[in-house]
């Protein structure tokens, strides 16, 4: 329940302090802000947004800086983004650097976080599209041998998946080996006629009691191939790779002038990103998350903010864009810049 002159004050504190990493006094506002005001009233003013939690002093004579709760305030209240200048940056500079018709697409995401680090001045993490959001294309069964059928999965992420079966356990009953013959192509067309175009998600929810005749016999094994494809799925979800780019970037930030705390960052950016996966895949819903020093549950990152956005395959979610900065990341312009490269990133795989 800030007043509008408490508004002013902690804006153009925060504004300040982004943009010089220095503690700042009621003098600099005064002379740098043209408020209407004292000196006085304008230390009374930092002292009470002080008690409220929303700045601190990291020593007695020295200024404020902004801490978690006032960047959170000010982020969620008292800036506008400025998103048509930086989705306009973000255009001109994928649409020269990136060939998305001819190129992998992992090299693809690769060079987008590249770019994206370069606009921002932060590190860039992209997911790989998650392979459980992934549309089918095709589904084909393949013989192996008299005891082992391989399932041939192909999806809209540019991924093919092999998953092998062994049919002496699946029909154990029997106590007999099969020879499929053409019975393996029918059941083939039968799920591409029912799964093509559907996404992984989805394949847990479907009701197979009404299948057709010719097909009952099968449903036991039918089911069985449902639940290899999304067990598949899950597993390679949790290790999908992941794009960083712009380390150095954190070099040239005096929030990480402090060895232990750049080797701690550093660490977990190269050695152990796969702890980073899951704090991006698991932002919330919104498409756009921003999480701000203490709102970060790994400790290395509890000096960073982290400004993650969805991208999208038509209309199914499917991976995120991130960026990581100190929490003094000059939010105004990076915010959009992750949001129109998750935009970008969506049109490209849906066209």
């Amino acid at each position: 329940m800030l007043n509008e002159r408490h508004q002013d004050i902690l804006r153009a504190t925060i504004k300040h302090y982004i943009s010089t990493a220095e503690p700042v006094g009621s003098r600099t506002l005064l002379e740098e802000y043209n408020f209407n005001v004292s000196s006085a009233t304008i230390r009374n003013i930092l002292g009470n947004l002080e008690k409220a939690g929303f700045l601190y002093q990291p020593h007695t004579s020295s200024g404020r800086v902004p801490s978690d709760s006032g960047y959170r305030i000010y982020v969620d209240h008292l800036i506008t983004f400025n998103a048509q200048k930086m989705a306009a940056a973000v255009e001109k500079q994928f649409n020269q650097q990136l060939k998305w018709d001819s190129w992998n697409l992992e090299i693809l995401l690769q060079r987008a976080a590249h770019i994206l680090a370069n606009l921002s001045g932060c590190i860039t993490l992209i997911s790989m599209p998650q392979t459980n959001a992934a549309i089918l294309l095709h589904l084909q069964l393949v013989q192996i041998s008299s005891k082992s059928i391989m399932l041939v999965v192909v999806t809209d992420t540019y991924q093919t998946q092999s998953i092998l079966l062994d049919t002496s356990s699946l029909f154990a009953q029997q106590n007999q080996e099969f020879s499929w013959g053409e019975e393996l192509q029918l059941i083939s067309n039968f799920l591409n006629s029912h799964l093509r175009g559907k996404n992984i998600q989805e394949l847990l929810t479907i009701d197979w009691s009404n299948l057709d005749q010719q097909f009952n016999n099968y449903a036991e094994f039918i089911k069985t191939l449902i639940d290899k494809i999304t067990i598949n799925n899950s597993n390679i979800s949790s290790s999908q790779p992941m794009m960083i780019s712009g380390l150095s970037e954190v070099l040239r930030q005096p929030e990480f002038s402090q060895l232990d705390q750049l080797q701690m960052l550093l660490c977990l950016l190269e050695e152990q990103p796969e702890q980073l996966l899951p704090l991006i895949l698991d932002s919330p819903a919104q498409k756009v998350s921003i999480k701000i020093g203490s709102e970060n549950p790994l400790e290395p990152m509890r000096s960073c903010a982290l400004i993650s956005a969805i991208y999208k395959n038509g209309k199914i979610p499917v991976g995120r864009v991130g960026v990581i900065g100190p929490t003094r990341i000059l939010y105004e312009n990076v915010v959009p810049l992750v949001e129109s490269a998750a935009d970008y990133i969506s049109g490209a795989l849906s066209s």
